[in-house]
This record gives C-alpha cells, sequence and structure tokens, in this order.
C-alpha cells in the first residue's frame, strides 16, 4: 500500500483528525522513528531483484529479536558456529530495543521481565551471566541484586485530580467493591494451587512448562469478560484493573482476550496462594539490557541492515535466502542447509512463499497483531504534582493510554532531567485498521496524542519537555483472542516445514520474553536434531 492510500484510506477513520493538525505547534523537538516500513513493503511486493550468487552455509536466521538471538546464543553455547544471523533494522532486539541520550538509557518498547524461579532455566542461566543475580537460597531460588529489582514505589495511579498509590484505587471503594476484589484474587489463588494428573500447573512461564488439561484448555473456549460474567463480577473498580492489565501485557481489551490469557497474567507470576507477583527486574534500557548480553554471545555472526526478502526450498533439499543489503544497496543470497525464521508468522508468509501456498490466508490472518505508539519524552525537569510521589509506573486512569515508565527511576534519579516512557496499545476491534490509522499519523499527530493525554495529569508538561520521539509498531503484540491458544492452527504454526524451523513469541499467542526466548531454543535444539550436530 502506498503512502497516499494509507493517506486517503485514513480520512474515513477516527484518527485522521490528528493526522490533519499540521498547524499545531510545540515548544520541543522530535522524530518519528519505527521498523524500516520502506523495505518492509518491497519485501512484502516481491519488488527486490534476486541475488547473483548464494553462499553455502548451514544455518540462517531470519531476525533479530529475543527469539532469533536466544536460538543463536544456544547454537554458541552448543559450539556450533556455521550460521548467520541476519536482521533488517540497523540494531537487534526488535520490540526490546533500546535508545540513548545525554539524560539516560531508555526502551523503546518491552522494559521488565518477572523474576523468574529456578523452573525457568534458560532465563535464570542468562540473568546469571549479566550479573543479575547474585546468589542461590538453599531450595536452589535465585536470588537477585537488589539493583536490578524495580524500587519504591512502582506504582501509582492518577484519579480525581491527584495520584494515588498503587493501580487498584483503595479510596472510596464500596463493601461490594471490596468484596469482588477479595473474591478474583481468591480464584486466581485456586488456579495458583492447581495441578494436573502429571503435577503441572495450570499456568507457567513459558507457558510450554504448563499443563494441557481438559478444564485449563476449557479457559480458552470463552472471553475474559464472558468468565468474568459468569462469575458474577461487575465491580467497575476491579474491570477496570483487569482491563488494564489485558491491555498492557496483551494490547487487547476483556471481550477480545482468552479467560485462560486473563487467568495466566495473574496465575503465572505467583507461587503460591496468598502471595503477591513476582518481583519485577528492570533496567533504565529495559529489556535492551538483555539484548546486549545476548547480542554479545553471538554477534561475530550478526548482520544487521539485511532484510530478508525470500527463502525458497529448493530440490535438493537446500534453502535459498534471498536478502537486501541496505548498506550496500544490493542483493545478497545464502544456500543454506536449514533456516530458523524468527519472525513474525504474518511474515513468514509473505517471505516463504511455498508456506503460504500451502496454509493458506486464513491461516495467516489468525495471528493478527495489536499495533503500539511508544514515545519517550525528554524532560528539562519534573511538572509539578498532587498526591503520591513519581513512581516506576504512572497511569492516568480516565486515559485509553497506558501511562508512562521513568527511565531514571532506577538511577536513583528523583530530582532533574528524566525520560518518561509512554505507551497506547492500539487495541480496538480490528487490528489492520488500527495499524493503518497509526501508519497515517505524522510526528506532530503522534506527539499531540501523547501530549493531550499527558495534560490530564500534568497541565504544563510541555513547558517541561526538550524532546519527544515516537516508535510506531505494527506488528507488536500478537492478541491472544479466545480460542487461539489452544487452536490446532497455533499447533502447526510450530511445526517445521521444508527445512524452516520456526521461532517467534507469535507461537504461544502471548508477547512476552519469555516465550519468545523459548522459542528460539526449541527451534535450534530441532535444527541441531536435523544436522546431527554433536555439541
Amino acid at each position: 500500500m502506498k503512502r497516499r492510500t494509507i493517506l486517503s484510506t485514513a480520512a474515513a477513520l477516527p484518527f485522521a483528525g490528528l493526522a490533519c493538525k499540521r498547524g499545531r505547534k510545540f515548544p520541543f523537538e522530535g522524530e518519528l522513528l519505527g521498523p524500516s516500513l520502506e523495505l518492509g513493503h518491497h519485501v512484502r511486493d516481491g519488488a527486490l531483484p534476486e541475488p547473483a550468487f548464494f553462499q553455502p552455509i548451514d544455518v540462517v536466521i531470519v531476525g533479530g529479536g529475543i527469539a532469533g538471538l536466544s536460538a543463536a546464543r544456544h547454537f554458541e553455547g552448543l559450539g556450533f558456529k556455521n550460521y548467520l544471523l541476519l536482521e533488517l533494522e540497523s540494531g537487534v532486539g526488535g520490540t526490546s530495543r533500546s535508545g540513548k541520550n545525554g539524560v539516560s538509557a531508555y526502551p523503546l518498547a518491552a522494559h521488565y521481565v518477572p523474576a523468574p524461579t529456578k523452573d525457568l532455566t534458560h532465563l535464570v542461566k542468562l540473568l546469571d551471566e549479566a550479573g543479575v543475580i547474585e546468589g542461590y537460597d538453599a531450595k536452589g531460588e535465585p536470588l537477585f541484586a537488589e539493583q536490578h529489582l524495580v524500587r519504591g514505589p512502582d506504582e501509582r495511579i492518577f484519579f480525581h485530580g491527584q495520584w494515588w498509590e498503587g493501580l487498584y484505587l483503595h479510596a472510596g471503594e464500596s463493601t461490594e467493591d471490596a468484596r469482588q476484589y477479595r473474591a478474583f484474587f481468591q480464584e486466581i489463588d485456586r488456579w495458583t494451587l492447581w495441578r494436573d494428573t502429571k503435577g503441572r500447573k495450570a499456568f507457567t512461564l513459558p507457558r510450554s512448562l504448563g499443563s494441557d488439561a481438559p478444564e485449563v484448555r476449557a479457559l480458552d473456549t470463552l472471553s475474559f469478560k464472558a468468565w468474568l460474567e459468569a462469575r458474577g463480577f461487575s465491580s467497575e473498580r476491579l474491570l477496570w484493573l483487569l482491563d488494564y492489565a489485558v491491555r498492557d501485557d496483551f494490547g487487547s481489551r476483556l471481550d477480545t482476550t482468552s479467560a485462560w490469557a486473563g487467568i495466566f497474567y495473574f496465575a503465572a507470576r505467583k507461587q503460591g496462594p496468598g502471595e503477591e507477583s513476582r518481583p519485577l527486574l528492570t533496567w533504565p534500557e529495559g529489556n535492551g539490557f538483555l539484548v546486549r548480553h545476548l547480542f554479545n554471545s553471538c554477534k561475530s555472526r550478526v548482520r544487521t541492515g539485511h532484510g530478508v526478502t525470500r527463502v525458497e526450498p529448493q530440490k535438493d533439499g537446500t534453502l535459498r535466502v534471498s536478502a537486501w543489503c541496505t548498506r550496500e544497496n544490493r542483493a545478497v543470497g545464502f544456500a543454506a542447509k536449514r533456516v530458523v525464521f524468527a519472525g513474525p508468522v504474518q511474515m513468514a508468509g509473505r517471505v516463504v512463499p511455498a508456506l503460504q501456498k500451502a496454509r493458506g490466508k486464513a491461516f495467516f490472518e489468525a495471528f493478527a497483531a495489536t499495533p503500539w505508539l511508544v514515545a519517550n519524552l525528554t524532560l528539562r525537569n519534573r511538572p509539578a504534582e498532587h498526591g503520591f510521589p513519581l513512581a516506576w509506573d504512572n497511569v492516568i486512569r480516565q486515559s485509553e493510554g497506558l501511562g508512562y515508565v521513568v527511565a531514571t527511576h532506577q538511577s536513583l534519579r528523583d530530582h532533574g532531567p528524566t525520560v518518561w516512557t509512554y505507551y497506547h496499545a492500539l487495541a480496538g476491534p480490528d487490528p489492520k485498521a488500527d495499524w493503518l490509522k497509526l501508519a497515517a499519523m505524522d510526528w506532530r499527530a503522534c506527539a499531540a496524542l501523547v501530549v493531550d493525554d499527558l495534560k490530564k495529569a500534568h497541565p504544563d508538561i510541555e513547558t517541561h519537555l526538550a524532546r519527544l520521539d515516537v516508535m510506531r509498531w505494527g506488528h507488536a503484540m500478537i492478541r491472544p483472542r479466545p480460542g487461539l491458544l489452544w487452536s490446532p492452527l497455533l499447533d502447526l504454526a510450530r511445526q517445521p516445514f521444508q527445512g524452516v524451523h520456526f521461532a517467534h513469541s507469535d507461537l504461544s499467542g502471548l508477547a512476552l520474553f519469555e516465550e519468545a526466548q523459548d522459542h528460539g531454543i526449541r527451534a535450534a535444539e530441532e535444527v541441531m536434531a536435523a544436522l546431527q550436530h554433536q555439541p
């Protein structure tokens, strides 16, 4: 779709007015960032030339997000070196990428992981190597260095003209509100205690470690909204909290989220009933901290600025991988024995034509993802506030946005210049229409959306801003809609296809770091078995 087509389509969309605010001026600068849309469209349309030569190699990894980097790191740990990782963008990490300016490093999207238990062996090992773990207790559970755990205050909410502690507003709640709040978390405790006949939990991170018992799978047949209604949960305060939770973690709403995913959000982060959710690990640059450690393990075999345009199985069993090198403005090719495709499932259908033909258009349409707008605001100083003090995560109650995290919070810098990372999931009923809305918005339109939202809590925010940069993510988070998480389509998407192995959080139906890492390692092990590689 050409830019003029996007803009003409946008004229009929609710956000179109924002795209036309050309006259609004701001007392600060900024830039509109995002994945390489132009090259991505060329890849989609098959408009780039074919390579003249295909270099023999054992494995090509397509995509340098968490799944692709995890596959590469696993290869390195097994002593396997004959591979290359090709990444379209100028840097690796996908939605876990980060940026940096003179004030602070900051995330460009994903900004934390829950502190894992010892069962998550690969994540624990990565964190240990990164210096996040300072030891282990008598049960073998990791002990996390204090500076990597979110420091207090961690959360606050703006409502009725002031800030309040936490994300659930207890002030002014009715007796019935309080009862329903307790009842919901008693239900979560019940699922936390639940075990199947094999001793597996209902909800785990990653989900591959959890139960597939019929009573667990049944939760995916209805929406989170329907599940709550069936149990009489009607408290506006509780429902707001739960809707916020699924918007924040999945980019969906109560009626477009599987009940399995809604319960998972709370139950998978607890070790036992009555316990708080697992503490969170974060850094000024968000999950870019973990990207750096993954990248350092394999950087000699990473090629950024290489957009893979085609993967074509050959009669001799090899795969021809065509790519476009943006730095040299030329096509390059590889003849691989195996490919790890670590991009979104929908992109796989465009890049592997035989896969598109074999599985059909409807298969790929099932993997719809929510687009996100993420803005980093550089502030010269902090606006005046009323109520609970500035926290790491700051949410405005009456907002379609998800609030902002403070990049300098972990650095113990509570005064002076800072960077706030603002999040907005376009969680409407049609993800494709939402992406067209976002793609049609220029920098001024995006800045207006962000500033006008933050003015609800910070009326003078513009006077404190030095810069506002915007990232637009088209495929930010797969949406765990009812029926997807235990769908045969998801099972099929994980299966290798003519020498192509798949690795992406899409394959779990949950856009989480732990899921991406799990699939990257699984795909790497499949490839090693296929090549009969011995460590």
